[in-house]
């Protein structure tokens, strides 16, 4: 049975390289099993959308579409490097300090001798001495000061490290945090509900035929509604709810202490809302109509980690846009 599974898998494969004349590459093999397998959702709502829009799934299409998948490892090694370098910051800055204070009380002491050799009335060996110390103490005030400069170095360099951090998990566009901060922010509010026993729902969103709307009114327009869809969930979220963009038209949101069925009626008032709303092309005057999103809801302590949790959301999202769209739908906790 489980050679049949495969062998349909490889012949499934096969076929949608040689339908969409994709060439035999490592990188094509592992998006069209992402596609085919389900073990990318996100890859096959897109492959399907894009086949049922009659536009071609070319090598150039394929590889952006895939591209999301491919920023895992680059964003984990993001955040190695920003640890230790946040790790190396903290090092400088205790060494330089305890390195200026031991300086400054060394050059105190030197003072302290040499105002008392000056002042003796001592042979001229020890005057010479006293000269050598003056010059050992300007040499300490010396590295004082240096040392003071490297500690203010450190201290810019950190708060440019801060802001690059917040610039690196912003959605520039909507304003949101993006992709990369939802995943910490699930991490943290997965281990602490599971810790202490509290709800979380983890909600996958997508604007239903968002790529249309770019067709017919242009980018800007398509920019605007990803900004309005944002308003939207922002609308919606507290302290207990987080909403982040997830790339392209897709949003995430954790609604903490809440079960599936709270954050389905969340998120159907903001769906309910949002589709009563005719909306125009403030550039064109043209009529864009009606706007509107799925989501796929899922309970994220049903599940043994957030990554999983987030997959049945995302599916049960790709099951409200093949039951039509503009729905909200639960995940199937035996996923």
């Amino acid at each position: 049975m489980a050679g049949e599974s495969r062998r349909e898998l490889l012949t499934a494969i096969s076929e949608f390289m040689m339908l969409h004349q994709l060439a035999v590459s490592p990188e094509n093999l592992s998006a069209a099993y992402n596609a085919v397998s389900g073990a990318s959702p996100s890859l096959t709502r897109r492959v399907a959308a894009r086949i049922a829009e009659g536009e071609p799934v070319t090598q150039g299409w394929l590889q952006e579409a895939s591209g999301i998948l491919d920023t895992e490892a680059e964003d984990e090694a993001s955040r190695r490097l920003s640890t230790e370098l946040d790790r190396s910051l903290n090092l400088f800055e205790r060494s330089t300090s305890a390195a200026r204070s031991a300086t400054s009380e060394y050059g105190d002491q030197l003072d302290r001798q040499v105002s008392r050799l000056s002042s003796g009335g001592v042979g001229e060996t020890v005057r010479e001495l006293a000269v050598l110390a003056q010059q050992m103490a300007e040499r300490a005030r010396i590295a004082e000061g240096e040392l003071r400069a490297s500690e203010r170095e450190a201290k810019a360099l950190r708060r440019r490290l801060n802001r690059a951090r917040r610039e690196a998990e912003r959605d520039h566009l909507t304003g949101l945090p993006n992709r990369r901060a939802f995943e910490t922010e699930m991490a943290r509010q997965y281990a602490e509900a599971s810790e202490q026993g509290h709800k979380l729902s983890v909600a996958f969103c997508d604007i239903d035929r968002f790529k249309l709307i770019n067709d017919r009114h242009g980018h800007a327009a398509g920019d605007r509604i990803l900004k309005l869809i944002a308003q939207t969930f922002t609308a919606i979220s507290d302290n207990n709810c987080h909403v982040a963009r997830h790339g392209g038209e897709e949003f995430v949101l954790l609604f903490r202490g809440q079960s599936v069925r709270e954050a389905m009626s969340r998120l159907d008032a903001a769906r309910e809302d949002l589709a009563a709303r005719r909306l125009v092309n403030r550039e064109t005057e043209n009529p864009v109509g009606q706007v509107t999103f799925s989501a796929g809801v899922a309970d994220a302590l049903a599940f043994p980690t957030p990554k999983e949790a987030l997959r049945a959301a995302d599916l049960a999202l790709l099951r409200a846009k093949d039951e039509g769209r503009n729905k909200v739908v639960a995940a199937d906790c035996s996923v």
